[in-house]
C-alpha cells in the first residue's frame, strides 16, 4: 500500500486531495500548520501531522513522523491579490517563503529516500496564473512561476534515479477562500493605491465574471493523474478554465 504526504491539507485542494487518495486505498499523511479535529475522517490509513513549510524543525519532525512515503504533494500556499505598488515587501517575502521556499524545503527533505529507493513522485501545485497574463497577481504569479522553473529543472536531475517531478496548475476556484485570504487581513482598498482603484475594480469584475471555474475535485483528480502518469509529462492544468488557458498557449 502506497503512502502520500500532502502539505496544506486542512482545506481546499489539499483536503480534497487527501480524501481522494484515501478513497483510492492509499495511506495518507495529511499535514497542516495547525491540526484541528474533525477536518478529515478518522481512519487507520489517514494521519494528520503538524507541518509548517516555513519552519525547518517542523519539516524534519513531520517527515520523521511520517516514515517512508511514495509521493509528496506540495500544496501548501498563501494567496495574494493586489497591485504591486501597494504591496509591502514584508508580504512579498511571506508569499515567497511559503509558496516557493517552502516547496523547495519539503522537496529537499524527501529526496534522499526517493533517490535511495529509486522511485517517488513530487507534485508541486502551482496555479493557472502561470498560463496567462492576469492582473493583480504579480507577486503570487512570481512565486508560482519560480516553482514551475524549479520543477522543470528538478525533473531532469531526478530522472536518472527513477524519481519524477510534475506540476499541477489549478484554475480559479470560488470555494477555497482564496480571495478572502489574499489580502492578509487588509481591505483590498488598502493594497490598491488610489490611481489604480478604478482599473483594479474593473479587473476584479472580469475575474469573478468569467464563465469557467475550477472545483476542488478537479484538482484532486488531476493530482492523482499526475502521480500515475507514465508519459513523462511535466505540467497538468486542472479545471476547465486552466485547461482552456493551456490550450491557448
Amino acid at each position: 500500500m502506497k503512502t502520500v504526504l500532502i502539505t496544506g491539507a486542512s482545506s481546499g485542494y489539499g483536503r480534497e486531495t487527501a480524501l481522494h487518495f484515501h478513497a483510492q486505498g492509499w495511506n495518507v499523511i495529511a499535514t497542516m500548520r495547525t491540526p484541528r479535529a474533525g477536518i478529515l475522517p478518522e481512519s487507520d490509513r489517514l494521519r494528520v501531522v503538524r507541518l509548517d513549510v516555513t519552519d525547518p524543525e517542523s519539516i524534519t519532525a513531520a517527515f520523521e513522523a511520517a516514515g517512508p512515503v511514495d509521493v509528496l504533494v506540495n500544496n501548501a500556499g498563501i494567496p495574494s491579490i493586489s497591485v504591486f505598488e501597494g504591496m509591502p515587501l514584508e508580504r512579498v517575502r511571506e508569499v515567497f517563503e511559503t509558496n516557493t521556499f517552502g516547496v523547495m524545503a519539503t522537496t529537499q527533505a524527501v529526496l534522499p529516500q526517493f533517490r535511495e529507493r529509486g522511485s517517488g513522485v513530487v507534485v508541486n501545485v502551482t496555479s493557472s496564473v502561470v498560463l496567462g497574463h492576469m492582473p493583480l497577481s504579480a507577486v503570487y504569479k512570481a512565486s508560482k512561476m519560480a516553482v514551475e522553473g524549479f520543477t522543470a529543472s528538478l525533473a531532469l536531475e531526478l530522472a536518472p534515479f527513477g524519481v519524477q517531478a510534475r506540476t499541477v496548475q489549478p484554475g480559479a476556484c470560488l470555494t477555497t477562500g482564496f480571495a478572502a485570504n489574499a489580502t492578509n487581513g487588509a481591505s483590498p482598498d488598502e493594497l490598491v493605491p488610489a490611481p489604480y482603484a478604478a482599473w483594479a475594480k474593473e479587473a476584479m469584475g472580469g475575474f469573478t465574471g468569467q464563465g469557467l471555474f475550477t472545483k476542488e475535485s478537479d484538482v484532486a483528480e488531476t493530482v492523482w493523474r499526475a502521480v500515475h502518469d507514465t508519459t513523462g509529462r511535466l505540467r497538468f492544468p486542472a479545471g476547465p478554465d486552466a485547461v482552456r488557458l493551456a490550450e491557448a498557449k
